[in-house]
């Protein structure tokens, strides 16, 4: 498992130990960036990376040029990894690593009260299935777009509209954008020059 683009690509990336991991393929992390580029979501964006696990989702999005990403893990040993990977592809710089579960983070504003975001990158166990509750529980954070990985499609809720859902393999990447509150002249724009200050 390597970085795919940008300015830490080809660096390897180390997997957390365990079968309760499941990181996300460097073919599907190239096809989703693709994707995310095309939409101008990316570059100078700040980002919320659940379920981070290895971290690969989010250290991609700060090699590709996003401003800065919140790393969220629960497993003590995937979290060791995690900052590991950060430190190895010199993006610690441009990340926080908060040690938790996600949606009771979120649940109890722990997370989503402190925190605004542009894009959120989820990919949880394919056991999960309360996807509708954690789209429910991000919209405080002001995140425009989420990439929901599972092993089935991911329904959008009224709040959600889907713009892109592909299969790779035994893998269902969905793209979902807020569908309200959004001015289309302005949502994919962003600073060309951010600022490189962060409050958590």
């Amino acid at each position: 498992m390597r970085v795919v683009s940008g300015s830490a690509r080809g660096l390897r990336l180390l997997a957390p130990p365990g079968t309760s991991v499941r990181p996300t393929a460097d073919r599907v992390r190239e096809a989703v960036f693709n994707s995310l580029g095309s939409l101008g979501a990316v570059q100078g964006a700040s980002v919320l990376d659940v379920f981070a696990g290895s971290g690969a989702l989010g250290i991609e999005a700060l090699s590709r040029g996003a401003k800065h990403c919140i790393f969220c893990e629960v497993d003590p040993g995937a979290v060791r990894v995690l900052r590991e990977n950060l430190w190895h592809t010199r993006t610690d710089g441009s990340a926080d690593v908060v040690v938790g579960d996600t949606m009771a983070l979120l649940s109890n504003e722990g997370l989503r009260g402190s925190v605004a975001v542009d894009l959120v990158l989820a990919d949880p166990p394919y056991a999960f299935e309360r996807w509708g509750e954690l789209l429910d529980l991000l919209e405080p954070t002001g995140a425009q777009l989420v990439v929901a990985e599972s092993d089935r499609p991911i329904e959008a809720t009224p709040r959600w509209r889907e713009v892109r859902q592909r299969a790779y393999g035994g893998t269902i990447v969905t793209i979902l954008e807020r569908s309200c509150g959004l001015d289309p002249k302005t949502r994919h724009h962003k600073d060309p020059h951010p600022s490189q200050e962060h409050q958590p």
